[in-house]
């Protein structure tokens, strides 16, 4: 396992500032190399995505594995193949360069380290963006319940699971999971608030004692930062969109892009929007 990468905030603005950044303003200023760290708390109310980039020749089984995992792998957005551009989810939105981090594997387990993806870019791949909890959020904290990484301007910790997620094809591993620790109070707060969006990743996948997920010592992420648990506190975990990354690995298709954890892409699309749509879209003619 790759050391964590810390991905604090590269810039010194309060989290009320941060918040009101447009996605646009945000892309634009991490493709000019001015911000280099974590998306979290960044343009309030608006998805943002895990990025996982394959060859056109995976592209159908990857599709197949979000599918059968829609919790750690909601789909909000795919490109066509060789296309650097999904128009619906942003103005002037470049896969190439509009994250602060990338992770260029080659075939293997190891990957290369990358601000942008420009120099490698390929015409066969396939863009697939992940929802985020980040999304999510951003509603919890308008709830009034505070984020103990945000206030410390920290990543968000992410821990590497017992749960195996359903296979598809070569893609298959252990589910990947965010926490956040609250006060029992808050903790019911957010766990209601994050159940409304299922592109976010929804509501949690475990509450409590986290050796019943297979982590051994919760202040040692496996990526992000070190989390901040008060005396009290309740950990709450989410399904995290890094769970891709692990069924990359074991795939071990010859190229792959993903992002650095906790530097997302950041869209135009506003979350409630996305989920408002979701819950009222057509449903399937039933006999």
């Amino acid at each position: 396992m790759t050391a964590p990468k810390s991905a604090t905030r590269s810039v010194d603005t309060n989290l009320d500032d941060i918040s009101r950044i447009t996605p646009l303003a945000l892309r634009t200023s991490i493709r000019r190399g001015e911000h280099t760290g974590t998306t979290t708390g960044f343009s309030s109310g608006y998805l943002q995505g895990n990025l996982a980039i394959l060859p056109a020749d995976y592209a159908d089984e990857f599709l197949q594995f979000c599918s059968k995992n829609p919790k750690s792998c909601p789909l909000i957005g795919m490109s066509e193949p060789g296309s650097p551009h999904i128009p619906e989810l942003g103005i002037d939105l470049d896969i190439r360069t509009d994250l602060a981090g990338y992770r260029v594997f080659r075939g293997s387990a190891e990957y290369t380290s990358v601000t942008d993806v420009s120099d490698v870019w390929r015409d066969d791949l396939v863009t697939f963006v992940l929802g985020c909890s980040f999304s999510f959020e951003a509603a919890i904290t308008r709830g009034g319940v505070r984020l103990r990484h945000m206030d410390a301007n920290r990543n968000v910790p992410m821990y590497v699971t017992n749960i195996a997620t359903t296979p598809a094809g070569r893609f298959h591993g252990p589910l990947v999971v965010s926490m956040r620790s609250f006060a029992p109070g808050d903790a019911i707060r957010a766990i209601l608030y994050s159940d409304r969006y299922r592109l976010a990743h929804g509501a949690p996948v475990h509450i409590g004692d986290p050796s019943q997920i297979g982590i051994a010592d919760i202040m040692k992420p496996d990526f992000g930062d070190e989390p901040v648990i008060n005396e009290g506190d309740i950990p709450v975990f989410w399904a995290c969109g890094v769970t891709p990354q692990m069924a990359i690995r074991n795939a071990l298709p010859d190229f792959a892009i993903t992002h650095e954890p906790g530097l997302m892409l950041v869209t135009d699309v506003l979350a409630e929007a996305a989920e408002f749509s979701l819950q009222t879209s057509p449903k399937p003619n039933q006999s």
